[in-house]
């Protein structure tokens, strides 16, 4: 099974990458936000649990994230495995993650990380937010804090998959289509190596 961490700082382009990924190689995205608006539009128990949290002002906590994921991958037991995006965002999320996967008799295959020049994000979220209408993209400076975030999050991330070998930093720059070149090239690689 290929199970794969798709990182990359807003604006790097995984939700387009993603896709052709999930094309490719018969995997299920499973991206957090995507997850918990399902779950609470659902009104499932999680996603009840998980809107307390959000309309008090409070992160999710990472047990009722992860309990959401579980049930997402159980949904997909016959898929040649998972993208997960967004997720994981701490060495505990990660940690949390492995030990599930590790229950089910696979684990994180590699960490791909779209590498993307601090400007070049700032340039394409201000066109995407001109062109969607998205606020959290039309504002440099909410824009700038969101990258900052993402860059004290990722690190301890990175290092944690790093640690196992199985970090991948990959050239966000470039055609849609050279970019995902480069990320088939990166999961080719690994596939081979195992």
């Amino acid at each position: 099974m290929l199970n794969i961490v798709l990182f990359g700082p807003p604006g790097a382009g995984k939700g387009t990458q993603a896709e052709k990924l999930i094309s490719k190689y018969n995997l299920v995205h499973l991206s957090t936000g995507d997850i918990f608006r399902a779950n609470i539009k659902g009104e499932t128990d999680l996603g009840n649990l998980a809107k307390g949290y959000l309309d008090a002002g409070n992160l999710v906590p990472d047990e009722v994230t992860i309990k959401m994921l579980e049930s997402e991958v159980e949904k997909n037991p016959q898929v040649g495995g998972f993208i997960f995006d967004g997720f994981p965002r701490t060495t505990h999320q990660a940690e949390a993650l492995e030990e599930f996967l590790t229950g089910k008799g696979t684990a994180i295959s590699v960490m791909l990380a779209l590498d993307v020049a601090e400007q070049e994000l700032i340039k394409r979220l201000l066109l995407r937010g001109a062109e969607s209408g998205r606020a959290d993209d039309a504002n440099e400076e909410v824009i700038t804090n969101r990258i900052e975030v993402y860059n004290e999050q990722t690190a301890v991330v990175a290092d944690f998959y790093s640690r196992q070998n199985k970090f991948q930093k990959v050239d966000g720059i470039g055609s849609i289509d050279e970019i995902f070149g480069r990320l088939s090239v990166a999961i080719d690689e690994y596939k081979v190596s195992i």
